[in-house]
């Protein structure tokens, strides 16, 4: 926007973390990574201005000031933190990235033609410098609103040739929701990959997605995929969401962290405060020595159901990172963009589970719906994730041993069945039921009539084992939850030395 007078002032919505390091920064350490000099299409006074650290260390920005040149007010950050290999927000208004809250907010008055940037810590120190000429900007315009980014935030010196004009978003919005070209706290778009220290390889998270088509009614997962990961450790995801469109049903880890169920983690998630929306998901190695993992693969994958036929986005939000086992990763976390299909098919009626004519099996019934080719068949596994078991023409399907991702039916466990009907391509609106079959003694993990000891070597044989291992033995998981272990020994407890007679 063009230059304006008056004083600068500043509202700071980041409090400090604990135990900053308050040492002076070395020039360099923290640099001005990106600026939105040019503000968005929705408004000119849509102004940013990001800041990066190099270092393995969070710092204390209190009292740091950027001085822009044509002005005898400062850009001051009253307080503050940047975290390790992180990134700290200066909005000129709380609404110019609108969906993503400033670290600190600032009256700025970038000139488009250009300004000087330098940035003093709180001793006076100059630690970065942009632009020192006070000519034209090296990069960024007012046609498409294009950020001027920071290509490798490691150089330091104050060059034309290490800035560009972005070429792509994080996701973020500016103050009436249009797209932003520009990746505020995240990795440059323009990013070469080189930025120094000892996490400095740039790694990308994308989230593959079953369909990019929402149909109402239909599950949708999203699978978290990490590229070019280095001594990866740790990660915290912050996702948002529409919960208008999307119902939160489980998550779950995949293989990339503990390699395969080789190496021990603790895997967490939960909706924030338990309100749809905003889904925390964070896993992390539990190993002495600690090492991490290197390379490709997949993180963890996330169930939706569809409520509605809407175009929508599912993201990372900034706060979300990736750790080695001593900083942060520098990430770019790309957001996944949904589009939208109206389903023509309703719900089945009459959907029931019972019993099935053999034990050991639950026979699912429904009523036919007009117009289907065929019906698809769910069960929601031991984690509550949605397993399709049978695809058919008929309206009934029977579940119980062999059938693919079903079967292995435990005494008296609920299992919960979903059924969609089909038309092409478009899913039905979904109906779920659940059943259970009686018939038998929980912990009779042979199936003989009797628990007795072999049941107990069984255990024994199998005990700490996760439905991730090859090994796996579903009987004996009488608890349902995808491991063997103290639960599933009480259960055998409780009925040890009973037998059965139907």
């Amino acid at each position: 926007m063009l230059m304006t007078t008056g004083f600068v002032f500043a509202t700071v919505l980041s409090p400090s973390i604990l135990s900053v390091a308050r040492a002076a920064a070395a020039p360099g350490q923290v640099v001005i990574n990106e600026i939105a000099w040019a503000g968005s299409a929705d408004s000119s006074t849509d102004e940013w201005i990001e800041l990066y650290n190099n270092s393995n260390q969070a710092l204390d920005l209190s009292n740091w000031h950027i001085d822009p040149g044509h002005t005898t007010s400062n850009y001051k950050i009253l307080s503050g933190t940047i975290s390790a290999h992180g990134y700290f927000l200066i909005e000129d208004h709380e609404s110019a990235v609108s969906n993503i809250t400033a670290d600190a907010i600032i009256h700025t008055s970038l000139i488009n033609g250009g300004d000087s940037l330098k940035m003093y810590d709180s001793t006076g120190q100059l630690i970065d410098t942009v632009n020192g000429s006070a000519g034209p900007w090296y990069a960024g315009n007012t046609t498409q609103h294009a950020t001027m980014e920071r290509i490798d935030p490691s150089v330091t010196a104050d060059v034309a040739t290490n800035w560009a004009s972005s070429t792509g978003g994080s996701g973020a919005k500016s103050s009436n929701g249009t797209a932003i070209l520009g990746t505020p706290g995240a990795v440059n778009s323009k990013a070469n990959g080189s930025s120094g220290g000892a996490s400095s390889q740039n790694a990308t998270v994308d989230f593959a997605a079953s369909s990019s088509t929402l149909q109402t009614g239909s599950v949708l997962t999203l699978t978290s995929k990490v590229s070019n990961a280095q001594n990866l450790f740790a990660y915290g995801f912050e996702i948002t969401y529409d919960p208008a469109v999307l119902h939160y049903e489980s998550a779950s880890e995949q293989s990339f962290l503990s390699e395969n169920g080789t190496v021990s983690t603790s895997f967490q998630s939960d909706l924030q405060n338990g309100q749809p929306g905003t889904l925390l998901i964070a896993d992390a190695r539990t190993v002495q020595p600690k090492t991490g993992v290197n390379g490709n693969g997949d993180l963890f994958q996330i169930q939706f159901d569809v409520l509605q036929s809407s175009a929508t986005a599912v993201q990372a939000a900034n706060t979300s990172f990736l750790a080695s086992t001593s900083a942060d990763i520098q990430t770019q976390f790309n957001p996944v963009s949904l589009n939208a299909q109206q389903s023509q098919l309703p719900a089945v009626v009459n959907f029931s589970a019972a019993p099935g004519p053999q034990r050991y099996s639950i026979v699912l019934t429904w009523g036919a719906v007009a117009g289907a080719d065929k019906y698809r068949v769910y069960r929601k596994d031991a984690h509550g994730q949605l397993q399709q078991i049978a695809e058919t023409t008929q309206t009934t399907f029977t579940d119980a041993d062999g059938v693919q991702h079903g079967g292995f039916i435990i005494p008296s466990t609920n299992y919960v069945y979903r059924v969609t009907a089909v038309q092409g391509s478009a899913e039905g609106v979904p109906a779920e039921t659940a059943g259970h079959d009686d018939r038998g003694l929980k912990g009779d993990n042979n199936r003989s009539d009797r628990v007795d000891g072999r049941d107990l070597e069984l255990l024994a044989q199998h005990f700490a084992e996760t439905d991730a291992d090859q090994d796996f033995a579903p009987l004996l998981d009488t608890t349902y939850d995808g491991r063997i272990d103290g639960s599933d020994l009480i259960d055998l407890g409780a009925n040890f030395a009973r037998t059965y007679s139907s």
